[in-house]
Formats: structure tokens, sequence, C-alpha cells
């Protein structure tokens, strides 16, 4: 595949950088030319985060995801035309046999006098029809370029998707685990403000507390339970995204809550190469489709060039079956034609300038797509450290919300404190806790996306593979196993 000057990445000393208008002066600024490697595997990425139900999840995603299969589908499709484009290389060979009984009119004007004679006869034809183009000027080697580069982009497109919902189930698992936390929370805090409230009815009895007092805690217990049944909907609907991205009904698939802690997310090292930006699949999709857009201008071209063939016809034919295969009943013709483009109406000068346009629009795409990868790169390192800042401070803010509503509750069971005093101190031990826990959640996503961001995380040393997806017993085909070759490109002429 031909590459292109245009398709360089800027490094800074091994850290990624998106544009040389960035560069601080001093720095160190290496140029190369880079080529898509979305052909290494991403490897198990998610075992990092070691959750056995995690795993279990992005598995059955790989392979029953119905966009996933959508992608395969059409990595089939697109496989197929480019050998039907390569079938342009060889010669085409048809047999059209045909067997006829006419009768001739005798009335009509024919160069022999036919004097009213009327004839009636059988024909048996065999022919044999034999053409050949000759890739002459290097429009069918075009032809095959952009359609072995719209393979190339395809499948590309289909490891994109397959890592967006790989990493779509992760963020949503995560969020869910958030959840199950804040939910945890606050049954915590209902257990608590129960508690509470028994304590204030039982010094409303004893005339040490107010009716208001009792009422206050009512209406806190019941706005926390209420809360807790709003968080509950939240958890259904996450529970039911994970269920559509592994190919259930949303009937038939849930996860228990879980009461374990967030895991902390993986330790992401302090010098990302940007050549793992090289195995992002959407910028590999991007500068294929770009290769096969800049070929088929090349076609356009073409388009005003003369044509040469080579044809030959050949078989037997006879008025009767049985002298069909005789001596004599042989026939045979052999020539070249040549098909030259006088007039199109402009035909052919539309089509190069809408093949031109194509090839710039694609450019410009694939120019965004390199852009938006170092953003997204950017953006979701900067929120890991930012998170883990706020956490560190969210963590010191817990410690003390909590310490503040032990004291709190001791002075009000001792009659020194006010009980308003216990409900703000509740509520915001709570709050504080409740947002820890979002923290966190939004921690592990944002590490999903970074690996996502990164074409599959920062270990390059693990194969692209086609996954071999659940039969569809209502499907047409069934889909196979992909044969065991070094790449796509072995496998693209043979199914």
């Amino acid at each position: 595949m031909k590459f292109f000057t245009f398709r360089y990445f800027i490094i800074f000393s091994g850290i990624m950088a998106s544009l040389p208008l960035l560069a601080q002066a001093g720095e160190e600024i290496v140029l190369r030319e880079v080529q898509p490697r979305d052909h290494i595997s991403r490897g198990s990425w998610w075992s990092i985060y070691d959750d056995e139900i995690l795993d279990s999840l992005i598995r059955q995603a790989s392979t029953a995801n119905q966009n996933i299969k959508v992608a395969v589908f059409r990595l089939d499709q697109s496989r197929a035309a480019a050998r039907l484009a390569r079938s342009q290389f060889f010669p085409q060979a048809s047999i059209n046999a045909s067997a006829t009984r006419q009768t001739t009119s005798g009335a009509i004007t024919v160069p022999f006098d036919p004097g009213g004679t009327v004839i009636t006869g059988s024909n048996f034809d065999i022919p044999l029809d034999v053409s050949y183009e000759i890739d002459l000027w290097g429009r069918v080697r075009k032809s095959v370029e952009a359609s072995i580069n719209d393979a190339a982009s395809t499948a590309a497109s289909m490891q994109n998707v397959m890592l967006s919902v790989q990493a779509e189930v992760a963020q949503n698992y995560f969020m869910l685990r958030a959840v199950d936390a804040e939910n945890l929370a606050l049954k915590n805090s209902i257990a608590l403000l129960t508690e509470a409230q028994n304590i204030a009815l039982a010094r409303q009895k004893s005339g040490t507390a107010t009716e208001a007092e009792v009422t206050r805690a009512n209406s806190e217990l019941l706005s926390t339970q209420a809360e807790l049944a709003g968080m509950m909907t939240t958890r259904d609907q996450l529970q039911n995204s994970i269920a559509v991205l592994v190919g259930k009904r949303t009937d038939q698939f849930s996860l228990k809550p879980s009461t374990n802690p967030l895991p902390a997310p993986p330790s992401v090292p302090t010098s990302i190469p940007s050549d793992l930006l090289e195995r992002r699949p959407d910028i590999a999709t991007s500068e294929r489709a770009l290769s096969a857009s800049i070929a088929r201008v090349g076609v356009a071209k073409l388009a005003g060039y003369p044509s040469i063939r080579l044809t030959g016809s050949g078989g037997v034919v006879s008025g009767s079956l049985s002298s069909l295969f005789a001596t004599g009943s042989e026939k045979w013709s052999i020539g070249p034609s040549i098909s030259i483009p006088i007039l199109s109406g402009g035909k052919n000068k539309a089509n190069l300038e809408a093949a031109i346009a194509a090839a710039d629009l694609q450019l410009a795409q694939y120019r965004q797509t390199i852009l938006l990868s170092f953003a997204e790169v950017d953006n979701n390192l900067s929120a890991l450290k930012h998170l883990k800042e706020q956490i560190t401070f969210q963590n010191g803010a817990y410690d003390n919300a909590e310490k503040s509503r032990a004291l709190a509750k001791t002075r009000y069971e001792s009659g020194l404190g006010q009980y308003l005093d216990l409900l703000e101190a509740g509520k915001n031990a709570i709050t504080t806790q409740r947002r820890l826990h979002q923290m966190r959640g939004q921690n592990l996503v944002a590490s999903v996306t970074l690996i996502k961001a990164l074409g599959g995380g920062w270990n390059q040393k693990m194969p692209t593979q086609i996954p071999v997806m659940q039969v569809d017993p209502a499907a047409q085909g069934n889909p196979v196993a992909p044969e065991k070759k070094k790449n796509f490109f072995q496998r693209l002429f043979k199914k």
C-alpha cells in the first residue's frame, strides 16, 4: 500500500503532542512517517481491572453484540467486493448454448429471392466466448487498489466498533458499580435516619423532644428513601444498557448489586509514546478510505483513455443435433477491439472533479481524526490527574464529615446538641460519601476512555482477530472462524 508524505505524527521527547505550533522553545521535535498498526491486537485490555464479571461481560459482547455482527458482515461484503475487482485481471469466458427451431418468411426482401419458399429448421449452437481487457493504462490496477483499501478500511472500522463496544461495556459497568456504592451509602443513611427517628420518638415520650423534631426525622427518612428509589431507576437503565451490549433481552439479564469497594484505576505510565495512536482503528479507517479515494482519482483520470480488449469466440453449430460435433460444424473468430471515448458531454470531467473532491474530503477527515485523537488522549490524561487530586481532597472531606456526624450524634443523645445539627451533619456526611463514590466511578470511566483513545491500552505487544460470532439461526450464512493467516491482506482473497 502506498503511504503519503502528509501522514506524520509529532513526538516531543516521547510524549504525545498534536501540532508543531504547540512546541515550546528548546523542545526536541522528531518527525517520522507512520503507518496504521491496527493489526496489532489490543488483547484483553480490560484484564488490568482484575474483575471477573467485567471480563465475562466484555467477552459476551465481543461475540454477541449486534453492532459488531453488522461490522463483521460489512467486512465480508468489502472483502467480496475486493475479490470482484481483482477478477478483472483475468480473462472472462462464458458458454451460452442455445437450441432453436424457426421458420423463415417467404415474403420478405433478402439478398437472394426465396421465391416464396418457406424454410423451417433447427439450430444447435454451443459457443465459447472469451474476452480480456489489456490494462494498458493501469485503470484495472487502480480499481483493484481502491477496492483493497476499501476492504482494509472496513476491517479497521470493524475493529473500531469492537473496541467501542468493549469500552462502552466497561464504562457502563463501572458507572453501575458506582451507583451500587451510592445505593449502599443511602441504605446506611436510611438505617442511621431510622435510628435517629427512634431516638426522637423516645425523647418525645420522655418530654425532651418536640413534635417538630419527630416530624423532621420522618421527613428526612422519607426523602432519603425516595432518593434511593430514584437511584434504582438509574441502576436499571445502566443494567439494561449492558444487556443490549451483550446481545441479551433486558428481561433475561441481571447483575447483582455489589457490596465490594470500587477498584482503583490502573496506573498510567508517566510517558506515553504517540506510536500507540497508530493502533487506533478510526485513524486506520480514515487513512485507508483516503488511499481508496486517491486511487479512484486515478481511475477517473483514465476514463478518457482508449480501452483495448482481446476477444475470441469458438464453438460448434449445426442444424442437426446428431452432427453438432461432426467435422465441419466448428466455428471461431478472434481479434482485438478498441474503444476510444470521443464525446461524453462533460461526464468524465465531472467524475474526475467529484473524485478529487472526495479525496480532499477524506484528507480533511483524516487530519481531523488525528487532531481529535490527540485531544482525546490529553483530555483523559488531564481528567485522571485532576480526579486523583479531587479524590484525595474528597477523602479528607468525608473523614471530617463522618467525625462531625459522630460528634453531633453523641451531643444529641446526651441532650447537649440540637436535632437540626444532627440532621445537618448526617446529610453532609452522606453527600460527601456519595460524591466520593461518584468521583471514583468517574476515575474508572476516564481510565477506560483513555485506553480507548490510545487504541486499546498502552501495551503494544499484544494480534487483531476477527471475532467468531455466535451463530444466528435466522441468518442466511453461518459465520465461521477466520483462517489463521499472518494479517488481513493475506486473508483478503481467500475466505
